[in-house]
């Protein structure tokens, strides 16, 4: 059966006009031949997903799932906004596309109209790993350590910001060692150039360092801290507290850490509803194929979706869920407003651009004050100032 399918996106990225769907007769899922979507490096746990996913759709609806590893927050996310790909199995730098900051608050960039179609959490967490060799054993022992940057990626950086405050720590208080992408940083610990680098805790990136003659640790974020917990949140309302049990070298009895959806998989608002629909029915229907695929896999579960967050859900995503029973009113909502929170950012970025300074530094400064004024005109709280 074909059916066409005129979003840019697909159209930038086959050259055509039409594509050739799948239809799987049982469960009426139609999806194109081919699918492509950008994820983290390789040897990440969004990439390992990514790829159970792909083996699962293939046996199923002989899709293939072309997956195009990104090392940084704008690679994964640049092929997205050009229309080269149809979704991103990204990370909270969605949320930061989205309110056009860290990065994208540059000229190219502006608040990007982005939705879900789902995400994983599970029992792993989102943390700084830290070489055992460094004698650290809480947070606040970094100060005066080596601590990974990753280059265009405000998404890692940010939560190393983030638990750094938990410890009371700013970057001032660390050494920082800059490196090209989420890879590099976790070889770097390997190789004795960087004491610490954040992932998620069940990364494949995690095991070279785990079985070095460095070692690795997690420190933990107790959840009885409540002023340390109260310093990290002001940084990241995103997370939400979580026992870690699942991951590289993390003990049997889990710890206090912290997690938010990861991967997340994240399409343009353009996307059509037909598709963003098939999509994640296809990921319903496969999860029992994937979820033992990759470490994390099983974090896609139905129950484990996020349905109040940060980021708007796709209608067709929408009409999944309600066709599966979980959808309601308060999370409609919910998304309601976070769709309102977008076309605020989106208006006030093309009011803002009209007549915007062309030195960058000075657009993004502007921006900034444009951006807090605008949400706050709206009732909306920026979060990042």
């Amino acid at each position: 059966m074909e059916i066409s399918l005129r979003t840019r996106a697909v159209a930038a990225m086959a050259g055509a006009a039409a594509l050739t769907f799948a239809g799987v007769a049982a469960a009426e899922t139609k999806l194109p031949s081919t699918l492509t979507w950008t994820a983290y490096d390789t040897g990440s746990s969004g990439h390992a997903q990514s790829v159970a996913i792909g083996k699962a759709f293939k046996e199923k609806y002989d899709v293939n799932l072309r997956i195009l590893p990104g090392k940084n927050d704008v690679s994964r996310l640049r092929p997205l906004q050009v229309g080269k790909v149809e979704a991103v199995a990204n990370g909270v730098g969605t949320y930061f596309a989205q309110e056009a900051v860290f990065g994208f608050d540059k000229p190219d960039w502006g608040p990007q109209p982005l939705r879900l179609l789902m995400s994983s959490k599970g029992s792993a967490g989102l943390m700084v790993g830290v070489a055992e060799d460094t004698g650290v054993k809480e947070y606040k022992d970094l100060k005066g350590k080596r601590v990974a940057w990753v280059k265009s990626a405000p998404a890692l950086n940010h939560n190393v910001t983030a638990i750094l405050a938990f410890a009371g720590l700013t970057w001032d208080d660390v050494t920082k060692v800059e490196f090209a992408g989420f890879g590099a940083s976790w070889e770097g610990m390997t190789n004795d150039q960087v004491d610490a680098a954040f992932a998620i805790t069940v990364s494949g990136s995690t095991k070279s360092v785990a079985s070095s003659p460095r070692g690795l640790v997690w420190p933990a974020l107790p959840f009885d801290d409540t002023e340390g917990w109260k310093r990290m949140m002001a940084v990241a309302p995103y997370y939400t507290k979580n026992t870690v049990s699942a991951g590289t070298n993390i003990p049997k009895e889990g710890i206090d850490g912290q997690a938010y959806p990861y991967p997340i998989l994240t399409v343009r608002s353009d996307m059509t509803d037909e598709l963003a629909q098939s999509i994640t029915e296809a990921m319903l229907e496969t999860y029992d194929m994937f979820k033992d695929g990759a470490p994390g896999a099983a974090g896609w579960a139905l129950a484990n979706q996020t349905f109040e967050w940060a980021v708007p859900y796709h209608d067709g995503a929408i009409a999944a869920f309600k066709g599966a029973g979980v959808w309601t009113d308060a999370m409609q909502a919910h998304n309601d407003t976070l769709v309102a929170r977008q076309k605020v950012l989106i208006d006030a970025w093309t009011s803002y651009s009209k007549d915007a300074p062309s030195d960058e530094d000075a657009f993004v400064e502007g921006w900034a004050k444009a951006r807090v004024a605008a949400l706050e005109a709206a009732g909306f709280d920026p979060v990042i100032r």
